[in-house]
């Protein structure tokens, strides 16, 4: 398949914080079973609150955030209390129902940048009793200009500890200047790239930070290359064939699930509560006035 170059679009987060949301989008939903991906900065916070996004629910999914710069402090209705730095990993585990808030310290490095991404669960797992985990380190491979960081999943004969229900695989690569390097992948997995800075050609396509690259199936190997310094972030995974409903913060298969899952955020049941967190949780948006239809990877109904 010919790569395609997915532009993303800006979404305000919280009252500080906007986002470039690269997946879904109506050519391509999903990645494996990546459904979600929002990139942000580089933004200067030296002088403003940086993230401040209050308790919100989940559902269906895993969360994966990924730091290029910053801190986030990351509270859970578990009980979690866990800062997040850039190298590390937060992996939220949803399953039948989680809340939690994002917020930089009050004492927070002066630019913030990342990713936040969606794991969709499979059947046997969207159920399940929440988790939260947090992974400081990580498996890195290095060489030739080439730094890459096994997030999730397994690439170059090592594996992240981070627990995935699915196949699939999630990496940062950090290239100098001049560097190329040709990465082993999985022919039954379909593949994306996100430039965070600086550019790089990826399987032969330009790519610069704002968009995702959808890279297909059917690869054996993946050429990165890049004249100046670059640091990017592919996803990867066997397709997903379970056609998902999406709305708001939440994953499901049916109109039904989302109605029960609002009601339930509403009425404080199911999610918990976030401790410590100074202000309200976010309130569900209204339900929009049709009958919300569960889509497959490639956007169709």
């Amino acid at each position: 398949m010919d790569n395609l170059l997915l532009p993303g679009h800006d979404v305000a987060l919280g009252r500080y914080t906007v986002v470039r949301r690269l997946l879904p989008q109506r050519p391509r939903r999903m990645v494996g079973a990546w459904c979600f991906a929002d990139a942000f900065g580089p933004d200067d916070v030296a002088d403003r609150p940086g993230m401040q996004v209050g308790p919100h629910p989940h559902t269906g999914l895993q969360t994966v955030t990924w730091l290029v710069e910053g801190e986030v402090l990351h509270r859970d209705s578990l009980g979690s209390l866990v800062s997040i730095r850039p190298g590390q990993l937060n992996l939220m585990t949803s399953g039948r129902g989680i809340a939690h808030s994002e917020e930089s310290p009050a004492a927070h490095p002066p630019v913030m940048q990342g990713l936040q991404l969606w794991v969709a669960l499979p059947e046997d797992a969207r159920h399940g009793e929440p988790a939260f985990d947090h992974h400081a380190d990580l498996p890195v491979l290095s060489g030739d200009g080439v730094t890459a960081t096994v997030v999730m999943g397994s690439l170059g004969g090592v594996t992240s500890p981070a627990r995935a229900h699915t196949p699939l695989v999630g990496a940062e690569f950090v290239l100098a200047a001049g560097a190329r390097t040709t990465v082993a992948v999985e022919p039954d997995f379909e593949y994306g790239a996100i430039v965070l800075n600086g550019a790089a050609r990826v399987g032969g396509t330009p790519l610069v930070p704002g968009g995702l690259l959808y890279l297909g199936t059917g690869r054996r190997e993946l050429p990165l290359e890049a004249d100046g310094d670059a640091r990017l972030f592919l996803i990867g995974g066997a397709p997903f064939d379970d056609p998902l409903v999406m709305w708001w913060n939440f994953v499901a298969r049916s109109h039904e699930e989302i109605v029960e899952a609002r009601e339930d955020w509403m009425a404080g049941r199911r999610f918990g509560v976030v401790r410590g967190y100074d202000g309200d949780p976010i309130p569900a948006p209204a339900m929009p006035t049709v009958r919300l239809k569960a889509r497959d990877r490639h956007g169709n109904s």
